[in-house]
């Protein structure tokens, strides 16, 4: 398969949750150190592609500030991250999208190359990465092409993001070196533990 590249790669950030454990918080604008979550992640995978969309369904006109598009689920109630999946995947104009949580700021520099270097090596449809302990499923590259798939998926009712992977060949990029990319923070008793440890990114 042809490598891809930060050029074919459309970065979609999923904060289009219902932010049920954090009092219904929208956790993309949740405040870690003095800043939003989802600025560090923006930071961070800035670098790492040339393309960012964010997937939001409340607070539209906060999460335009950053002059990203930003894209709401067609699929209404909070159906979860397949639902961002498939906004992104109908949006976005480059061949793949890698997704990550706005709720998880500690995002390695290497997260896209890790997932492009698994994806080749295992001739794979997906890439997702691998904690060393388990699968962090919102972490995943995935190429438009598989719109389709997933579209058919979300009408059988399924909402399980492994059981779609499981119907495509998936390589699993080990990150086991560096587990603590994916603390994420789902409480505000997490947010306030990491700031008193002054555990930042």
């Amino acid at each position: 398969m042809n490598r891809p590249d930060k050029h074919d790669v459309t970065a979609v950030i999923l904060a289009g949750g219902r932010g049920s454990r954090m009092d219904g918080r929208d956790k993309g604008l949740v405040q870690l150190g003095g800043r939003r979550l989802i600025d560090y992640v923006i930071e961070a995978i800035k670098p790492q592609v040339d393309t960012i969309i964010l997937n939001a369904n409340r607070n539209l006109e906060q999460y335009s500030q950053y002059g990203y598009p930003v894209i709401s689920d067609a699929l209404s109630g909070y159906q979860g991250p397949l639902a961002g999946y498939y906004a992104a995947l109908e949006h976005a104009e480059n061949q793949y999208i890698i997704t990550l949580p706005c709720d998880g700021p500690f995002v390695p520099g290497d997260l896209v190359d890790r997932l492009i270097e698994a994806m080749c090596a295992n001739n794979a449809e997906i890439a997702v990465a691998h904690d060393g302990e388990r699968m962090q499923p919102v972490y995943s590259l995935i190429p438009t092409s598989l719109r389709t798939s997933l579209s058919a998926f979300l009408d059988t009712g399924e909402r399980k993001i492994d059981r779609w992977y499981q119907l495509h060949r998936t390589a699993l990029a080990d990150f086991s070196d560096a587990p603590g990319t994916f603390r994420n923070i789902n409480t505000a008793e997490q947010r306030d533990r990491l700031q008193n440890e002054g555990v930042l990114p």
